[in-house]
């Protein structure tokens, strides 16, 4: 098997969430390990590393993904029901509909994250069990409202920070069918923004919120892919619907209208002094496949632009990047309604995973491409490979990309304040193993955990970037999306089969 595939282990691990990094005691990887280009996870001298007294640390997860309860409550279908329903949409035909129900197990899952020394959670709010039609001028569902609170109020009870997000993909089913959701910018802004005052109001003790979870993925997956909720696309043989080379830019678009609404309306009537708001985006760094290739240097940065910058740049600069409007041209919204978005962040919300190698293309673009004409690889012009392989299989663990895309979000963003809001990695065939003893033995993400942590802590110290915060991806397993249950992130095993049982992984523990 090459080194590529390699499943690096470790015997012992102290977990990053009990404290500072310094004086772990977790012992050097091997020779070979070390000496090969190929098995990527590095445990770099962390003897002069630490990490500020009042750093967070803790774990995030997403209301479909985890609550279940689709129809208790209250609750109104999302496009996540009704997508998660259809043949063939995700592995096994999978839905959230009872996914690890956390609906009715908040006093266990806050013990849980007690029990982990966590000092933030990150969670998000079901909009359709707020509001279950969705629109702002329907009912709200004070039942939702209450759920929630009773989870805000368990956490602040036992000293752990709340962080909530208010969109995490889970849009009502009643706003796309009436005006198509993210495709209708006016509508869709106005129905948010109502949303969020709805939230604002019902949790004043919340001091950090997130606007939307990875807009790109809403954009590009729900609607040029069609991979994702609502599944449009111009593939007829995947979506009746969608036209793969505008609704996703238009859907974009209308996310960052709808963001700067609501971080406007937070600063101007609940913000005080203490309070925060930011977005959370996605981002993967990027390597030239052949570095002596000016074509793959740009091709590089042209994907970290169409990937981040696309939402990134609106939010600091006013304007979509420039290398998006060369290739697009008036596909792309125009610039000058993004005047309202400039400036609309507290902190930047950063989830990574892994890095790519890309090599530019040499013919021209096709006109449902959002990479930016390009390819992206895990193996280099040498043949080198970027990391091991996972469950996932976008996902190859490279932790230096994560100090190296650190740097260059701090460089081209102006120094911001950066929460890590997702950081974490699916465990090859993970879900096949058998005993207690083996689900909870995950020694690739330890090993990920480890020098992804160092990575960021080298960005912190010697590269001077404002980090607050690391909340792991996930603190539990749960409902991957198109993947269903085949893949698994959390550090908590949750047996689906056996009422639900959590048992904890060995990378949650010290």
């Amino acid at each position: 098997m090459s080194p590529c595939h390699d499943i690096l282990q470790t015997s012992a691990y102290k977990s990053p969430f009990s404290g500072a990094l310094k004086h772990r005691d977790t012992p050097p990887l091997t020779n070979a390990q070390l000496t090969t280009r190929k098995s990527q996870l590095r445990a770099p001298n962390m003897t002069d590393l630490s990490l500020p007294k009042n750093f967070l640390w803790g774990f995030a997860t997403a209301s479909y993904q985890i609550e279940g309860a689709a129809t208790e409550g209250g609750r109104g279908p999302s496009i996540w029901d009704t997508f998660s329903s259809l043949p063939g949409k995700t592995a096994n035909g999978a839905t959230g509909a009872i996914a690890c129900d956390s609906y009715h197990r908040t006093a266990s899952d806050v013990a849980l994250l007690k029990s982990y020394n966590a000092s933030a959670y990150r969670f998000s709010i079901s909009w359709s069990r707020i509001i279950p039609l969705g629109g702002r001028n329907d009912p709200i569902n004070y039942e939702g409202i209450a759920y929630y609170r009773a989870l805000i109020t368990s956490l602040l009870k036992e000293g752990i920070t709340p962080f909530v997000t208010l969109f995490h993909w889970d849009l009502p089913q009643e706003l796309h069918d009436r005006y198509l959701g993210l495709l209708h910018k006016e509508e869709f802004a106005k129905d948010f923004e109502r949303y969020a005052r709805v939230c604002f109001e019902s949790f004043p003790e919340v001091k950090n919120w997130i606007t939307f979870n990875e807009p790109w993925c809403s954009a590009v997956l729900g609607y040029n892919t069609g991979l994702f909720a609502p599944g449009r696309c111009s593939d007829r043989s995947k979506s009746a619907e969608g036209d793969s080379t505008r609704e996703h830019l238009v859907a974009g678009h209308s996310l960052l209208i709808a963001h700067a609404r609501a971080v406007k309306l937070y600063r101007r009537e609940f913000a005080g002094e203490d309070g925060m708001i930011g977005i959370t985006l996605n981002g993967d760094w990027t390597e030239p496949w052949d570095p002596a290739d000016p074509k793959d240097v740009e091709a590089a940065e042209r994907k970290l632009e169409f990937a981040i910058s696309w939402f990134a740049d609106p939010v600091y600069f006013g304007r979509y990047p420039e290398s998006m409007r060369k290739q697009l041209g008036d596909r792309l919204p125009p610039d000058h309604e993004l005047e309202e978005v400039k400036g609309t962040n507290d902190f930047y919300g950063m989830n990574h995973y892994t890095c790519n190698y890309v090599r530019h293309k040499t013919t021209e673009p096709e006109e449902d491409d959002h990479l930016g004409n390009l390819e992206t690889l895990f193996e280099n012009k040498n043949g080198d490979c970027i990391g091991p392989e996972t469950e996932s299989v976008w996902l190859r663990p490279h932790p230096e990309g994560f100090r190296k895309l650190l740097v260059w979000l701090d460089k081209r963003y102006g120094h911001p304040i950066i929460f890590v809001t997702e950081n974490g990695t699916s465990v090859k065939d993970e879900s096949k193993k058998q005993t207690t003893e083996e689900r909870t033995d995950d020694g690739l993400r330890c090993e990920y955990f480890k020098t992804y942590i160092t990575a960021m802590a080298r960005a912190m110290k010697e590269d001077n970037v404002d980090v607050r915060g690391y909340l792991a991806w996930s603190l539990m397993d749960n409902f991957e999306w198109a993947e269903g249950y085949t893949t698994r992130f959390g550090v908590t095993w949750v047996d689906y089969e056996d009422g639900q049982k959590r048992y904890p992984k060995k990378s949650s523990k010290e």
